[in-house]
């Protein structure tokens, strides 16, 4: 199982890092919403623990963003705001779980487990079109039942296309959910990066999947549509 921990008391990052590290868990952690941002998009966690008071962002802005994006992967909020008006505001932006500071870290620890027993009966299904799959628990990509070497920002990609296959997917969508940019700053590493998709996932002899709709976007073609080019 894979945690991810956004939290800016690093001394209390790596107590409770290497707290879970020794139950077991993977635990990546970071000091800031924007680097969770990003983590918990590229990377498919079974659980984030996340502090409410980080600089810059907070820890609510940043649950509610994920969870505008998406994003479903568990969250547990951690904060020393004790009143029910702040626990309720935690859970309505999306937390799934709530704990005050300062914790027991058995009762941490409890948590994280009832979370991750509970996002298993909720584990994503695979996504698949012809002979392309994408698990995004694993993030394990497959072509023709070959493996895929992707990096983070392609599976990104590739996920985004797959859960809206048959769809024209805009650039500016790309840029704000895989970069958190305008398209303007990247407009030409989302080509470079459609690129070197496309060389892995739509290399010959397998059928162009990735396609591109001129002045909107790109698309990825479902299994019954007829092969076309790279436009």
């Amino acid at each position: 199982m894979r945690i991810l921990l956004i939290e800016d008391d690093r001394k209390a990052a790596r107590l409770l890092a290497r707290g879970l590290q020794e139950e077991g868990f993977v635990v990546d952690v970071v000091h800031t919403a924007e680097e969770g941002d990003e983590e918990a998009f590229v990377v498919a966690y079974d659980l984030i623990v996340l502090d409410w008071m980080l600089p810059g962002k907070d820890g609510l802005t940043l649950c509610r963003d994920l969870r505008q994006r998406g994003c479903k992967t568990p969250v547990l909020m951690l904060t020393a705001r004790d009143a029910l008006s702040d626990r309720v505001a935690g859970l309505n932006t999306g937390a799934d779980d709530y704990l005050t500071k300062p914790f027991a870290f058995d009762e941490l620890l409890a948590r994280v487990r009832a979370l991750l027993r509970r996002s298993e009966i909720m584990r994503p299904v695979v996504l698949a079109v012809a002979d392309l799959s994408l698990d995004p628990q694993s993030q394990r990509v497959l072509r023709g039942g070959m493996v895929l070497d992707l990096t983070h920002k392609e599976f990104a990609i590739l996920q985004i296309l797959l859960r809206h296959a048959g769809e024209v997917v805009s650039r500016s969508r790309l840029a704000e959910q895989v970069w958190k940019d305008d398209l303007i700053a990247i407009d030409n590493l989302i080509d470079v990066h459609i690129s070197n998709l496309r060389r892995k996932v739509d290399a010959p002899p397998a059928a162009p999947l990735i396609q591109t709709v001129r002045g909107r976007g790109f698309r990825l073609a479902l299994a019954d549509d007829g092969v076309v080019g790279h436009a």
